[in-house]
């Protein structure tokens, strides 16, 4: 998706600096920008101003940037990107699990942060869900449930399916291991990813011409997986 004047951006965050800096780089790649200096302030500016993308930090004075993600997302599906001084692993899984598009760590590039918008911005403005996703030799044909790979049916038991099917529905973004474990086998399983493992090992045997070095069904290493199409 190519930036335009009616892209429309909603900055929360705290650091007027911050602010500044990310008006003067969206504003030069031709988005408009809305700003927030707290988390109250950005779910009413997200409300209001019903943005295209969103660009949080986590250290807010008022609410932590992880709650603001829960409560939009109760009801917005604007992609956000969230920006912050924290680069544990535990806070980037709670910001995604939360609901977050991606995230990245302050101090940050202008061009890293332009490119990781743009991509948030194509996979959640596409007008539509294909029924057919590419990557490499396999094809998945969502509404028949069927995976081919060189033209020749993938044999997938059910639970490689709903994997590969939600890999496919989030592509390009990663999903987080308790996502997957409570979106296929439940809320009780959320702490279980020796499941992920086993399922993942045989999706790679079936779909990647090396298995042992994935072009597409990616590891983010202590987060979860992703499906890369390219």
């Amino acid at each position: 998706m190519s930036p335009s004047a009616t892209t429309k951006i909603l900055i929360i965050d705290d650091e007027v600096q911050i602010r500044r800096l990310l008006r003067l780089t969206l504003e030069a790649e031709r988005y408009r920008v809305i700003e927030a200096e707290n988390g109250q302030m950005g779910l009413h500016e997200a409300a209001a101003g019903n943005p295209d993308g969103i660009v949080l930090d986590l250290g807010l004075p008022d609410l932590d940037g992880t709650e603001v993600i829960r409560r939009l997302r109760d009801w917005s599906k604007a992609p956000v990107l969230v920006l912050s001084v924290r680069s544990g692993e535990e806070e980037k899984i709670a910001a995604l699990d939360a609901g977050a598009d991606d995230y990245l760590t302050k101090p940050f590039a202008g061009r890293e942060l332009l490119a990781r918008l743009r991509a948030i911005l194509r996979r959640t403005q596409s007008s539509s869900e294909p029924p057919i996703v590419k990557f490499g030799d396999v094809e998945v044909d969502q509404p028949a449930h069927v995976v081919r790979r060189g033209g020749v049916e993938v044999r997938l038991t059910a639970k490689e399916y709903a994997f590969l099917h939600l890999l496919v529905q989030h592509r390009g973004k990663v999903i987080t291991h308790r996502q997957i474990l409570r979106e296929i086998w439940g809320p009780n399983a959320e702490e279980n990813t020796h499941y992920l493992r086993v399922v993942m090992t045989h999706l790679r045997q079936k779909l990647e011409a090396a298995p042992n070095q994935p072009k597409h069904l990616r590891t983010d290493a202590g987060i979860g997986y992703r499906l890369i199409e390219g």
